[in-house]
This record gives C-alpha cells, structure tokens and sequence, in this order.
C-alpha cells in the first residue's frame, strides 16, 4: 500500500509539472523566498543514499542543448526545446522515484520550488508589462550608467527579478537605434546579479541566511565595499565601452522631448508589484504559525504562491492596454524560461545532492578561497540558493556549529575565532559565501533567473544579444573574472 501511494503521489507531480509548464496561464529581494525548503532539505537533512555520478549527464547534456542549440541547430531548438527539456527532467525525475531513498521526498521539494519560482518570476513579468516608463532622454554612456547605477539599488528593495522586469524596457528605449549586445550584458551584470547583495531581499541565497539566523543588515555592513568596487568597477568599464559605440558624440545628455523628465503608464501596477513583495513573506518560514498549504493539503504550491497567480491573472485582465503594447508584451520570454527551467531544476538534483555531500564532508579542508571559488563556480551554473546553505552549513560546521540554531548562526554571523582557522573569525567564510553566491550568478545565462528573461525580453525586441557560449567567453571571463580575483585578493585570499 505504502509503495503504491508512492506511485501515485509520483504521478500526481508530474501531471502538475506538465500542467503548470503547458497551460500557458499569464504567467529570480521580492524573489528571494523560492527555494527556501529544496535548499533547505539539501543542506540540512542528511540522505542514506547519493546519486550515482552519471546521473548528472541529463544536466550537464541540457546545459549544452542550451548553449549550442539557437546556434548551431536553431530550427530544431526552437521547434523542440520544451520537449528536450522536460525529456531530460523526467529521466532523473524517474530515477529519483522509482530508484532513489527519499527521491519521492526530494522531487516534492524541487516541484514547490519550481512553483515558487515560476509564481514569482511570472507575476512580475506580467506586472511590469503592464507598467510603461518613458524617459524622455536619450541613452548615453553617462546616462546609462546612472541608470544602471539606480537598478542596483532598486533590486536591494525589490529584487533582482524586480528591478531587471522594470527596467529592462525603458533601458532598450532610450538606447533605441544604438543598442550593442553589450549594454544588454551590462544590464545583466549589474541589475540582475550583482546590485542585489546588500540586503536578504535582493537575492535567494541572502534571504535563505536571513531565515536561519542572520542579522538583515548584517549584509550591508559586510557586503558594501566588495558592491562598491565590483559595481564602480563594471560602470567605468561600461562608460568606456559605450562611449566607443556611440557616434562619437559626448556632448552630454540630449532630451528626446519635454524636459527629460519621467512619464509612467500603468501607475496602478505599482500597487500590484508592491503586492507581490509582500507576498513574497508569506510563509510559515517567515511568519510563525502561517497556514501551509502543503502541510494542511498537501499541495506543492503555498497561499503565496496563489496570491502571485492572482495578481498575474488580474494585471493581464485589468493593466493598462496602452503599457503593454507600448511594451510589445507576449508571452514568448516567459513560456521559454518555464519549460527551460523546469528541466534545470529537475536536471541539477543529483548535482545538488553531491554538493551537499561535498560540503558536508570537506569543510574541515576548506580554506576561505576555496569557499568563495568553489561557491562562486558553481552559483554559476547551478541554483545558487541551495549551494549558499549547503556550504554555509559546511562552513558552520567547519566551526562546531549546526545551520539548525539560529543561536548559532548569529554567533557565526557576529564572527568567532577558530583554532581550526588560526587567526581568521567565523565571519569571513560567511562574507566569502555570501558574496560569491550573489555575484558569480552572473557568469552565465542560467546563474540567475532574470538573466534569461532578460535575454529573452532583448531578442523579442531584435535586439543584439549574445549566444549562451559567447556571453561567456566574450564578456563574463574577460570583465568579470578579473574583478572578482581582485575581490579575491582584497578581502578572501586566506
């Protein structure tokens, strides 16, 4: 009886995966709650049995449809992306139910997370369509960093995936007839990732130390100066750049009309986006004695993430029909980012699993370069919320502490000396993971959840935007890497 319910509690996920994938309902800190409980389990509930290694194929296969497919086989990509996708997500979905302990358990997990983020990052795609700002200037390299520079402080207060949907389109417009691929990898850099790491509110991972005992501000007074250099850093390149791919005019900021000010359409959907935000805090994770959902119904999916598809669902009905058309909103960018990462998040599993194994049993090895390298590697390419709490566990640990106590935790946080560490307090492992979890997911497309949409949103426009590979290899190496070894060499390299 018992292993029958398992069956059928297997088949009831995946009739809700390939229900909340194909629907097409209106459908990445406002987004950092998702993946709290994935994460969570990874980190801290030990597992009898890891995955085998080959079980990281489907991932690591999926990863290279996505780099090399719009390039090197476009038509059958874009023709069969979700059925590649959701294919190699149900092989180690399978193998997770059928063949692993716990699998049923860890798939229960990785579906709320997936609902949790697709709630979310939904939400505000259709929120901010709705929402159309006008800058009555004209792009230039000194106007655009402003602007770039306002992004990320912006995504402190409301995220990455905020800030990214809200200003990615009045970005594209003022730069309208001069936009480069690079001012869309600019945007990525700072808006999407890196403006995020001042407070739990700007990214997943921060929000995940939040829960388990860090102090809120404690990021901003640890964080700041890395933000500060990284993002001073990224602007000055960016101006150089941009001022190169002008018309070789920099006579100062021209108006296009008016007085340069700002007009906004759809100012009703400000309401809405607040909404969300708040949503955003409506767990039993955060608020104690907060009605589950998943504990009262046993469904994959909370009362926040009801109220994000309602406030989806109401802002297609009722914003504003001029903001989304002079959005050009469709659906397009979101159904992409659904099948893809419902794939990503099935796939990197059994990744995830020998991460936390890793973390768990090295930890006492581990120097603070190492922690922030191997945290920032694989925030990369992998969810960088779970990675965070897997090694912040390790690093807790690696102390004599436990991520349960949140006792523990702060002490950790506040910083403590180790013989183990010589001279070092706890609390540069914590700085090291905090900032390489936040900062690194802007090395790839898929570090992030707003790089993609982002992305997505730029070539609905036809605007210039780089492959999976030439994103790597032409930007996040060159310009990121060698920031982030200077990071490295002022603040972690012990």
């Amino acid at each position: 009886m018992k292993q029958s319910t398992g069956y059928l509690h297997l088949i009831v996920l995946g009739l809700t995966v390939i229900f909340c994938t194909s629907t097409g309902l209106p459908l990445q800190a406002a987004e950092s709650i998702e993946g709290v409980k994935s994460a969570t389990l990874l980190a801290v509930q030990p597992t009898n049995q890891l995955p085998p290694l080959w079980l990281v194929a489907p991932f690591i296969t999926l990863l290279l449809m996505i780099a090399t497919g719009p390039l090197l086989f476009h038509r059958f990509w874009e023709r069969n992306y979700p059925v590649v996708s959701t294919g190699l997500g149900v092989l180690v979905a399978g193998y997770y139910g059928f063949l692993m302990e716990n699998g049923l358990s860890v798939l229960e997990h990785t579906l709320e997370e997936y609902i949790s983020f697709i709630a979310l990052i939904s939400s505000l795609f259709v929120v901010s369509g709705g929402i159309l700002i006008r800058i009555e200037r004209r792009g230039t390299p000194l106007f655009n960093a402003l602007l770039l520079f306002t992004g990320a402080v912006i995504a402190n207060l409301v995220g990455t995936t905020g800030a990214s949907m809200l200003l990615i389109r009045p970005y594209m417009r003022i730069n309208d007839g001069r936009l480069k691929a690079f001012h869309i990898v600019f945007f990525i850099f700072i808006v999407s990732n890196i403006g995020g790491a001042l407070t739990p509110i700007g990214d997943p991972p921060l929000f995940l130390g939040f829960l388990k005992g860090v102090p809120f501000f404690w990021v901003l007074s640890k964080v700041l100066l890395p933000w500060v250099i990284t993002v001073s850093a990224l602007l000055i390149i960016f101006i150089i750049l941009d001022a190169k791919a002008g018309v070789g005019d920099l006579r100062g900021i021209e108006s296009i009309e008016g007085g340069g000010g700002v007009r906004i359409t759809g100012r009703r959907n400000l309401l809405l986006l607040a909404g969300i935000i708040c949503a955003v805090f409506l767990d039993p994770a955060v608020i104690a004695g907060f009605p589950s959902l998943q504990e009262l119904f046993h469904l994959p999916f909370g009362i926040r993430e009801v109220i994000m598809f309602m406030i989806a669902l109401l802002a297609y009905k009722f914003s504003n029909q001029e903001a989304f058309k002079g959005n050009e909103f469709n659906f397009e960018p979101i159904k992409e980012v659904a099948f893809l990462f419902i794939g990503i998040f099935a796939t990197m599993i059994p990744a995830l699993a020998l991460i936390a194994d890793f973390a768990k049993t090295h930890a006492s090895e581990l120097s603070v370069s190492r922690f922030f390298w191997l945290t920032g590697a694989l925030s990369g390419v992998l969810d960088n919320a779970p990675t965070y709490l897997n090694f912040f566990a390790g690093a807790l640990g690696k102390f004599g502490f436990d991520i349960g106590l949140s006792s523990d935790v702060k002490l950790f946080a506040n910083g403590v000396a180790s013989s183990v560490s010589g001279d070092l307090t706890s609390d540069i492992y914590l700085m090291a993971i905090s900032v390489a979890s936040v900062f690194f997911g802007a090395l790839t497309y898929i570090g992030n959840a707003p790089n993609f949409m982002v992305k997505n949103i730029a070539e609905q426009a036809d605007v210039e935007v780089p492959d999976f590979l030439e994103y790597i290899y032409k930007y996040s190496l060159p310009i990121l890497l060698p920031i982030f070894m200077l990071l490295w060499v002022l603040f972690f390299n012990y």
